[in-house]
């Protein structure tokens, strides 16, 4: 007879959970031993399992939570499992997962290297759904209490919170550091062109070199000194676009019986040369008309300021519905839902991608059901809510790429490489490299080959799921159907992370730090090691930006890795 050591380490500080006797199977290559009985009244313990012969290399072990008829629905929290043999290797079993029923539940060996035959009983079950046609589908779930623990939390509200005074939104938000600054400049042209590089939508600028034919500015216009021309500046890199044709033809909402107003502007900005971007020209909509004249700083103060304000108003529409929603939350919630049904939990992908996609489905299922339901927050309450904030999504979806959720190819596609006090663009370049580095690092300790990639079946799956439920199988994004190298792997996990973390810190706010690992699931000395040099660049970073903000009259903190939350939940 001979024994094995089995410690077991259950509930913490963010998942107790109540404590259950179990029965537990360890399987090895040379056998299995025989279903025993363990008693777990406290956090940790360890208990001898005794088996008729060594079982040689350990593979997987089988849990049932023992049936109990007081709490025979209590869940039971699990984080890892470690064995020691009686030859003493230690075998680790990280699962950090939730148990609520009393059937068998496979857990297999920690360690990353596999075969294409290790992972077959892993993955979880669940199903796709779909709020609206020609939206990325999302994970099936009828209520919250539906949904599965692993991807559930607690949510809080602080339904007391009301702002009566506009004084007292300034005591709230006077911790940012920005408001009372926003107070002041917002009227400013200077401060207006800002918010398109630094502001919480950096999606829509771009660099102009061709005007385009809906937009009849012209240099009489937007120069009278007669000291520079549309075209010399075009050339230089020195005049900008934004377009909002996306929300053009949109349904405006109704909102208590008042009709709402909704334009598609086009905007042309020009870089001045002590570097500021100011805006010279704005259109409210699409079409050229008498009605829609081209709006002037030369107009009066009222006119140019409501040009403007209807400018912010469509910027916001396309934030919330496009930046944010669609390009962080929706897509988010694809990774995470893929990941979960089509890569088994050992896997080092789900090592690796599990902290960035924890609790976005939770956070979603809240938003399709306070936010953007028929009687939701923004269907209420904002002026494309209803049918138009669909139309929107349908039309963002429809025109995103690939390359346009990888920074470093939207920034080149949009011609914004080296236009002056471009926070969102130099942090985010810090932190995707940063990222890349650690995926790469990472990705390719496991996959020696690009064969090894080929012929990994779940990692097919999952990119299978993504390109069919996110992007509704439209070649056009180019999206990769299947992954065939190492390095087309690396790229498309970095854009993976670099979405549930910087991009939606960018356009959102800060939450859970980046790189932030508490629960153990890589236990190999490689990534384990990387993980730590991961966190001491982005600590490096986090330092370049505190100093460099400490010379701006204006911070821009939404990228400093302390505050880039580690996935989208909130």
């Amino acid at each position: 007879m001979v024994d094995y050591s089995v410690t077991v380490y259950t509930g913490d500080a963010a998942h107790y959970s109540t404590f259950h006797s179990f029965y537990i199977t360890l399987v090895g290559t040379d056998g299995e031993s025989d279903c025993q009985k363990l008693s777990t009244w406290v956090p940790s313990f360890t208990h001898n399992v005794e088996c008729t012969k060594p079982l040689g290399d350990l593979l997987a072990i089988i849990i049932q939570k023992e049936y109990h008829i007081v709490f025979s629905k209590g869940p039971w929290f699990v984080a890892k499992v470690e064995v020691k043999s009686p030859m003493g290797d230690i075998y680790q079993f990280p699962i950090y997962k939730w148990i609520t029923d009393c059937k068998d539940h496979y857990y297999q060996e920690g360690s990353g290297w596999f075969t294409l035959s290790t992972f077959c009983l892993f993955s979880v079950c669940l199903s796709w759904d779909q709020l609206k046609d020609g939206l990325p589908h999302n994970m099936k779930a009828e209520s919250y209490s539906s949904l599965p623990l692993d991807v559930n939390f607690l949510p809080w509200f602080s339904s007391h919170l009301k702002w009566v005074l506009i004084v007292e939104l300034n005591d709230y938000f006077h911790c940012l550091g920005f408001f009372n600054y926003v107070c002041q400049k917002w009227q400013e042209d200077s401060f207006f062109g800002y918010q398109f590089l630094n502001g919480v939508n950096p999606m829509m600028i771009q660099c102009c070199k061709t005007l385009p034919e809906n937009f009849q500015v012209t240099d009489e216009m937007v120069f009278k000194d007669g000291n520079q021309s549309l075209t010399d500046e075009m050339q230089k890199g020195n005049i900008f676009l934004c377009d909002y044709k996306m929300l053009d033809g949109v349904k405006a909402n109704i909102i208590d019986g008042e009709q709402q107003y909704l334009v598609a502007p086009l905007v042309l900005l020009h870089k001045t040369p002590d570097d500021k971007l100011m805006p010279i020209a704005i259109q409210l909509k699409q079409i050229p008309a008498e009605d829609n004249p081209v709006f002037l700083p030369t107009d009066s103060r009222w006119d140019w300021l409501l040009a403007k304000t209807f400018v912010r108003n469509a910027d916001f529409n396309m934030h919330e519905l496009s930046s944010h929603l669609l390009r962080t939350h929706l897509l988010a919630e694809v990774f995470a839902v893929a990941l979960l049904r089509q890569i088994p939990m050992m896997h080092p992908l789900y090592k690796l991608l599990m902290p960035h996609t924890r609790y976005t489905p939770m956070i979603n299922f809240l938003a399709r059901k306070l936010l953007i339901s028929d009687d939701g927050v923004f269907t209420k309450f904002a002026s494309s809510g209803g049918e138009g904030m669909f139309t929107i999504l349908r039309k963002a979806l429809s025109s995103m790429t690939y390359r346009s959720l990888c920074l470093p190819d939207d920034i080149s596609d949009r011609g914004l490489e080296d236009v002056p006090n471009f926070f969102y663009r130099d942090d985010g370049l810090k932190l995707w490299n940063i990222i890349y580095s650690f995926v790469k690092g990472t990705l390719q300790y496991y996959y020696k080959s690009d064969q090894m990639v080929q012929e990994d079946q779940a990692l097919q799956q999952w990119i299978g799921d993504i390109y069919s439920h996110g992007f509704l199988s439209e070649k056009n994004t180019g999206i990769p159907i299947r992954f065939d190298t190492v390095g087309e792997l690396v790229k498309f996990v970095t854009m993976v992370i670099f979405t549930c973390s910087a991009q939606h810190s960018a356009v959102n706010t800060g939450q859970e730090y980046l790189g932030n690992y508490p629960e153990k699931r890589f236990i190999e000395d490689v990534p384990l090691n990387n993980i730590k040099v991961f966190k001491e660049q982005l600590q490096e970073l986090s330092l370049q930006i505190e100093a460099r903000n400490k010379q701006l009259e204006l911070p821009y903190t939404y990228l400093d890795p302390k505050v880039v939350e580690n996935s989208v939940s909130v």
